[in-house]
């Protein structure tokens, strides 16, 4: 029962991406800010400090409204030891390519614990 209510309210997707990333998921519909004035995304550019990826990731997988958490690759390789850290299923943590970032299979944290997992 306890697992039940810790996901039935997890409705949102959360993203720290780029700007060409976060524009393209805002305009799918994506976008919220709660009463607390606190959005479900931060943009993340050349100025954003690392100490601000690491306090946004903290706060989304804290939020028991959030459901998935995608973050652009090469901005979770900036936190990859806070990334590697995160084994929990919810949020779900998910690491996605950007326009100018291809996705590289070996640097995913997600896919290293699977492959892992199947003694790969």
């Amino acid at each position: 029962m306890a697992s039940h209510t810790s996901f039935k309210d997890r409705n949102l997707i959360a993203v720290i991406g780029d700007e060409d990333s976060i524009t393209g998921l805002l305009l799918a519909g994506i976008g919220h800010i709660n009463e607390q004035q606190k959005k479900n995304f931060l943009v993340v550019d050349s100025k954003t400090q690392v100490s601000t990826i690491e306090a946004a990731f903290q706060e989304f997988t804290e939020r028991k409204d959030v459901a998935i958490l995608l973050i652009n690759q090469h901005i979770a390789e900036k936190i990859r030891p806070t990334v590697d850290r995160y084994q929990q299923a919810f949020p779900t943590l998910l690491e996605i390519p950007s326009k100018d970032h291809p996705y590289d299979p070996a640097k995913d944290s997600v896919l290293k614990r699977v492959q892992k997992l199947f003694g790969e």
